[in-house]
Parts: C-alpha cells; sequence; structure tokens
C-alpha cells in the first residue's frame, strides 16, 4: 500500500514538473521579439492603420472644365461660320491679306472668295448666287446690283484705283506712250466694255481723242488694233505676260511682284486717266450678315486700308 502511494506521489510530481516547463515555454515565446529580417527573408508588410475612405475624383466622373481665358475669349467674340465674298478680280491680292488678318481676331470665321469682273459678279447675285459681301471695281455696277434688288444697306467707298499700261517685258513692239497704241500692228488686249477697267479704258482713250495732238480719231484707231476682248483684268495682264499681245490695259495694283519681271508699266498721262471708285456693300439676305459686316468694317479701317495701300491702291477720298 505505502509503494503504491509513492509512486503516485512521483506521477503527480513529474505532471507538476511537466506542465510548469509548458507554462514558463509559453511564457517565454509571447515576450521574445521576432528575429529581424535578412536579406535573404523580408520582413512581412504589417498591415495598414484603418482609416476613412475618402473619394478620387477621375475624368469619367469630374469633367474637365473650360479655363475662364476660353470662357472669356469666347463669350467675347461672336463672329463664327463662312463669310462668302464676291469680289473683283483686282482685289484679289488685297483682299486675301485682308481676310488673313481678320481670322487672326476672330478664328472662328473661314472665307469664300469669287474673284471675278465686276458685271459677272453682280449677274449671279441677281440670278440667286448666295453671298455675304459684294466689293465692286466701279460704281455702276453696284448701283445696278442696287437695282436688281441684292444689295442691303447703303455701300460705301473703301478704295480708288488707277489704270496703266502694260507691255510684255521684251517690248518688242517699242511702245513707250499711250500715242503708241494708235501704231499700224500693235496686237493690243482690252477688257469687254462693261467690264469696269475696259470701260476706264475707253474713257482714256475718248479724253484723249479730244487733245490735238493725238487726234480725234485716236480713239478709234486704238480700238481697231484690239485682237481680244476679255471679261477681267486678270486675264489681260496673263495674255501680256506670255506675249500673247503688244499691250493692254490693266490697274497698276495688278502688276504684282510675281509679275513684275513679265511686264513693263506706261503710265497715263493724268490729264486724261479715270480714277476707279470701289464701292463695297452688304448682299440682301447674306447668309453670315454678321460677320460679313465685320469684314466690311475691317476693310474700312485703319488695319485693312493699309493693306490695300500696300498693295497700291489709293485711300477712298
Amino acid at each position: 500500500m505505502t509503494v503504491r502511494r509513492t509512486h503516485r506521489w512521483l506521477i503527480w510530481l513529474v505532471v507538476w514538473a511537466l506542465a510548469g516547463v509548458l507554462l514558463a515555454a509559453c511564457r517565454g515565446s509571447a515576450t521574445t521579439p521576432p528575429a529581424a529580417p535578412t536579406a535573404a527573408q523580408p520582413a512581412a508588410a504589417s498591415p495598414p492603420a484603418a482609416t476613412t475612405p475618402t473619394a478620387v475624383p477621375t475624368t469619367a466622373t469630374t469633367p474637365a472644365m473650360p479655363s475662364p481665358s476660353a470662357t472669356a475669349s469666347a463669350a467675347v467674340d461672336p463672329l463664327s461660320g463662312q463669310v462668302t465674298v464676291f469680289a473683283a478680280a483686282s482685289l484679289t491680292d488685297a483682299f486675301q491679306e485682308i481676310a488673313q488678318q481678320f481670322q487672326s481676331q476672330h478664328p472662328r470665321v473661314t472665307f469664300t472668295f469669287n474673284f471675278a469682273g465686276s458685271p459677272t459678279l453682280r449677274t449671279q447675285l441677281a440670278q440667286g448666287a448666295k453671298a455675304d459681301v459684294f466689293a465692286s471695281a466701279d460704281e455702276p455696277n453696284m448701283q445696278g446690283a442696287i437695282q436688281d434688288g441684292t444689295i442691303a444697306g447703303q455701300p460705301q467707298i473703301f478704295a480708288r484705283n488707277a489704270l496703266v499700261i502694260i507691255v510684255p517685258a521684251d517690248n518688242t513692239a517699242d511702245i513707250t506712250g499711250l500715242k503708241d497704241l494708235a501704231k499700224s500692228g500693235v496686237k493690243l488686249v482690252i477688257e469687254q466694255k462693261d467690264v469696269p477697267a475696259g470701260n476706264y479704258a475707253r474713257q482714256v482713250l475718248a479724253n484723249a481723242s479730244k487733245d490735238p495732238g493725238y487726234g480725234s480719231d485716236f480713239s478709234t484707231r486704238v480700238l481697231a488694233n484690239t485682237v481680244s476682248e476679255e471679261t477681267n483684268v486678270k486675264s489681260v495682264l496673263s495674255k501680256v505676260a506670255l506675249g500673247e499681245a503688244d499691250a493692254g490695259f490693266v490697274y497698276r495694283t495688278d502688276v504684282t511682284p510675281d509679275y513684275r519681271s513679265k511686264v513693263k508699266i506706261i503710265n497715263i498721262p493724268d490729264q486724261f486717266n479715270v480714277i476707279a471708285r470701289y464701292p463695297i456693300a452688304l448682299v440682301m439676305n447674306a447668309p453670315n450678315a454678321q460677320a460679313g459686316q465685320a469684314f466690311i468694317d475691317y476693310v474700312l479701317s485703319p488695319a485693312g486700308q493699309a493693306v490695300l495701300q500696300k498693295w497700291g491702291f489709293l485711300p477712298p477720298q
């Protein structure tokens, strides 16, 4: 009996000893800091601290707002759309440059130009062609357009021009002045009589015929040398430059830098010459009347006038 009790006692001692060892081991593992990570074994990332979620705007949910300057520009400049200008052929270079300047201030405006003889343009308008602005090389065709009912408002004179005689650069016909146009064998090209330049040229010849130094039949003799009548000044300029004629009448402004090496200018005596007056007006029922009127105003402005005078036009007055 004593032996059994002794064994039980020993067993309990062992159990308590083992329990003490286990308890000590658990306490040690809870307080011992973890070993520092090495290059071969990186430290585990600690979980992020809990925070309140923040919404992040995206382009899909937050549209970009226009800049204040762009908004202000659109609000200040109401002009946009296409402006269609019917203009005399002699205005080609000057009007294209004026349009470029205008567009630099009004970038939403575009231009379509129809350059031709003034009577051709007048007829097109009368037949229903759509345009915003009509600029003629003479007053009779503008007055005719008013009578046709195609002009809105009062036309304004925006430029003047003067006729000159042109001859090819080689001048094989040896033409040195107005009087030489009546020489036998001279080949003359002139605009049709209803084209402003053609009308002015005939007035020049009529004026010279009143001078005894030219003779009363001077105009008749010159016109007898005509080999071609053209619909606009550009056609006359081209034929003389190509040597298809010995002489022709054009505006001083038509002899642009591109032609100065191809033709020579012979001035018409002031007492015989005719000064052309160019009117401009808004077309009736203009598709873009606001921008069309703005273009007219720009042509009449100091900036527009500077371009016209650069190309050889005279001031309106």
